[in-house]
């Protein structure tokens, strides 16, 4: 998968194969048969070219990697928790990436549709509900150096 993604194109056999030589020994038989694996899970689509097939990925890298997380978030029986732990595991450069990914799916205010005004609380009457308070959801720590999960602390893993 790693050459079909970097080549982001479709891709015969013969091509992997030739790429792979570069760095060991493989035959042609073993390339074709990972090929079609990957074509049986859907990971790869694949066209007939003559005697041969061109294989194209289905997604990308990222959005694997993005389908990956969201699995294992999922998975989780507390997803805040589970954010708060992968957070301190990232690394400065991961935490900017991820503030600038935040900023792209963020739907600018001018696009939003106008909020009515909030109306302020009043005292419930006798007989009547009071009004649902909603506790503020409270932020997560900031990772520390001491923080055993830290990038700092994985490095080299």
């Amino acid at each position: 998968m790693t050459r079909v993604w970097k080549w982001n194109r479709p891709v015969t056999v013969r091509e992997v194969l030739e790429d792979l030589q570069k760095e060991r020994s493989i035959a042609y038989t073993t390339v074709m048969t990972v090929l079609d694996n990957l074509h049986q899970k859907g990971w790869v689509r694949r066209e007939a070219e003559g005697r041969a097939y061109r294989y194209e990925a289905v997604s990308t890298r990222a959005a694997y990697a993005a389908a990956l997380m969201n699995e294992a978030w999922s998975q989780s029986d507390n997803p805040a928790a589970a954010l708060v732990a992968f957070f301190g595991m990232m690394s400065e450069e991961q935490r900017q990436a991820l503030t600038d990914a935040v900023r792209i799916v963020q739907v600018p205010e001018t696009t939003r549709p106008p909020q009515p005004p909030a109306e302020p609380p009043r005292e419930a009457r006798p007989g009547e509900a009071r009004p649902v308070e909603r506790p503020e959801v409270p932020r997560a720590p900031e990772a520390s150096d001491e923080n055993p999960g830290s990038a700092e602390g994985r490095r080299g893993r």
